[in-house]
């Protein structure tokens, strides 16, 4: 018996039973549409938290006051003996060739008025040098002056919402507002920018660093953002920065992170995820895999008398066992090509639903979601075959099992 002779009679096996073939294709195709969707999903999550680091700058390092250490069963243990200070942010510019720019970052909250209107949003102290670091757009007006970051002027930029809410169309460049019930005058306006790693700069004010913190009552910064010259640059200018302040403050009382450390545990957290969750979806391929089992086992005790013919014609139990396993992998294959194109129709409509997701099927986990429902379709296919093999013809043209 040649192997097309295999794949007709298995075809037409699958044929004559319509019904039963088209529901274990069903249940094959929806184990292979969840762990498709799934991944699909993960692998989203994982580009939506790369597009907000990049949205956020580039070649960028993070210190932050107080030094932060993982200790016996993971606690975060943290304490802060030293403030961060603007004169840290100078030092820190003055002494490290590798860097290219530093921002000091203060944030607070308070209720934002103007003409009886208020509204309250998070107010960011900093320069001029975070709007480059940044990558903030302007639709009006212009940033925070440079010049000594002490000056503490009452000037203001705001964000696209905020001015709506408070001006609606009405231009606000040169307009007063009031902030912590201090009066500012808006400067300039920001583009649109949306939400960038939790903070909605549509929704923001930003005032020169000195005033923030006198208005807030705060000694240190909540944060100094340094950007390296280039990727290259980065380690370089991490030690550079450490070695000031420990310099200056005498000890190691701060934590440095970088962009790309930060980038890295968020990929490797979520690409655990998506493989917890391509597992779990697996096993509803699992289940379509005892269903093929049971089938299978069905379609043996159906075909006895034909399992004994073949045998008397001469059909060898390896090409017995190779007839009901193609049945079982050419149900689990066209389950699961259904399947994934019913993911990646899915995943089409929901990626227009939701254009901040970009959701798109990965064909590497198209490929491993068709060789594993072929896998199992072998597998689960494999006992039904040995046991139509391992038939007696003479008891199998009788009928007999």
């Amino acid at each position: 018996m040649r192997w097309e002779d295999v794949t007709g009679l298995a075809l037409e096996s699958l044929r004559l039973h319509r019904m039963r073939t088209g529901l274990t294709v069903l249940a094959v195709a929806i184990g292979a549409t969840a762990v498709l969707l799934l991944t699909t999903l993960g692998d989203a999550a994982k580009g939506y938290v790369v597009n907000q680091f990049a949205s956020v700058g580039t070649n960028l390092v993070m210190i932050s006051p107080g030094r932060t250490e993982t200790a016996g069963l993971g606690a975060a243990i943290s304490g802060s003996t030293r403030n961060l200070t603007i004169d840290d942010c100078e030092a820190i510019l003055r002494r490290s060739p590798s860097v290219k720019r530093v921002a000091p970052f203060s944030l607070g909250s308070a209720a934002i008025t103007c003409g009886g209107r208020s509204r309250d949003v998070f107010v960011i102290g900093t320069t001029s040098s975070y709007q480059e670091i940044r990558s903030l757009g302007l639709a009006a007006g212009s940033f925070l002056p440079p010049g000594d970051p002490r000056r503490g002027e009452r000037v203001a930029v705001i964000g696209f919402k905020l001015k709506r809410e408070l001006f609606g169309s009405e231009n606000a460049l040169g307009k007063a507002i009031r902030i912590a019930e201090a009066q500012f005058r808006v400067i300039g306006l920001l583009e649109p920018k949306g939400q960038t790693m939790g903070m909605d700069f549509d929704d923001v004010a930003i005032i020169p660093v000195a005033t923030a913190l006198r208005i807030f009552n705060q000694s240190s910064l909540f944060r100094i953002s340094v950007q390296a010259r280039d990727a290259a640059s980065i380690p370089l200018a991490v030690e550079e920065a450490r070695g000031v302040l420990i310099d200056r403050h005498r000890e190691e009382d701060f934590t440095v992170i970088t962009q790309d450390a930060m980038l890295k545990s968020f990929r490797s957290i979520i690409d655990a995820l998506t493989v917890a969750l391509a597992a779990i979806a697996a096993i509803s391929l699992a289940v379509a895999g005892i269903g093929i089992m049971n089938v299978m086992l069905v379609s043996v005790s159906e075909r006895v008398p034909e399992i004994g013919l073949l045998k008397a014609l001469g059909a060898r139990p390896r090409q017995i066992t190779a007839l009901f396993l193609a049945e079982a992998v050419l149900l689990s294959g066209v389950g699961a090509i259904a399947g994934l194109g019913a993911g990646y129709i899915l995943a089409t409509i929901a990626a227009r639903m939701f254009p901040a997701l970009p959701l798109i099927p990965s064909v590497m986990w198209m490929g491993i979601v068709m060789a594993l429902s072929i896998s199992l379709g072998a597998i689960f296919g494999l006992i039904p075959a040995r046991r139509a093999a391992g038939l007696a013809p003479a008891d199998a043209l009788r009928g007999r099992r």
